[in-house]
């Protein structure tokens, strides 16, 4: 598996794989913006066949990034595909980033489990976030720098 930037050539498959894990998919449009904005990093994982298996995309301003989106082809989960994508991201951005939020169904036992893997704590619950079904979501944030809480004498 290889991990890197998504270019055009990865979209069809980036939006196959939209289609495929969420009730309502992004447009390609959308997808399109996210892969060439300043502000955003847009990673997939490629097979060594050069497949997409999954994707994970960010939003920043300043020191605080968002994840817009996470998502593994169905006949690639639970191959490291996420946790792959999820420790590239982070390492892209720990130099730059405080932190980084996301949001989770609640019912989403695996996914949740993940992320707390890679050190997401629970911060807050979103009432009615998702359609569709509808279902409160689970607000996550990865501390990537302590704040110095050392006091001047």
């Amino acid at each position: 598996m290889t991990i890197t930037d998504v270019k055009p050539a990865h979209l069809d498959e980036i939006q196959a794989i939209e289609c495929a894990c969420f009730s309502l998919p992004w447009h390609r449009a959308a997808l399109e913006k996210q892969m060439c904005a300043e502000n955003c990093v847009f990673l997939a994982a490629l097979s060594d066949s050069g497949t997409v298996m999954g994707y994970i995309g960010l939003m920043f301003v300043l020191d605080e990034g968002y994840i817009s989106n996470i998502a593994v082809a169905p006949e690639y989960r639970r191959h490291g595909v996420a946790d792959a994508l999820i420790s590239a991201l982070v390492e892209r951005t720990k130099s730059t980033l405080a932190f980084m939020t996301l949001e989770v169904r609640e019912s989403n036992h695996a996914a949740r489990y993940l992320y707390t893997k890679h050190g997401f704590e629970t911060v807050g619950k979103r009432k009615n976030y998702y359609d569709r079904p509808k279902e409160d979501a689970l607000l996550l944030t990865l501390f990537l720098k302590k704040e110095d809480t050392t006091t001047c004498s």
